[in-house]
């Protein structure tokens, strides 16, 4: 998880945060490159190459194919159509 991710995981309550970690867990540990009804490939950007959507929040994550590694890059709320990071609207 790189450091913007973990300060975005902190803004959140300690229940969110669990929720957020559990849906990681579950999610990105087996074929996290696979498109699923919550794991999408996004369009070119900035921040990340795929999002899983975990209810109203939002994981934003890049793979690295070769060694396999999951690398979470922001974590957001998502309500409507616009990602909030740490309280305040953002863009990818």
């Amino acid at each position: 998880m790189t450091d913007q991710a973990i300060k975005d995981l902190q803004w959140f309550k300690k229940y969110e945060q669990n929720v957020i970690l559990d849906g990681i867990e579950a999610n990105l540990s087996y074929e996290p490159t696979t498109e699923t009804r919550n794991r999408k490939h996004l369009r070119p950007n900035d921040t990340a190459e795929w999002e899983l959507r975990l209810g109203m929040y939002r994981v934003l994550y890049n793979v690295e194919e070769k060694v396999r590694i999951v690398s979470i890059e922001r974590i957001a709320a998502k309500p409507r159509n616009k990602y909030i990071f740490q309280g305040e609207e953002g863009e990818l």
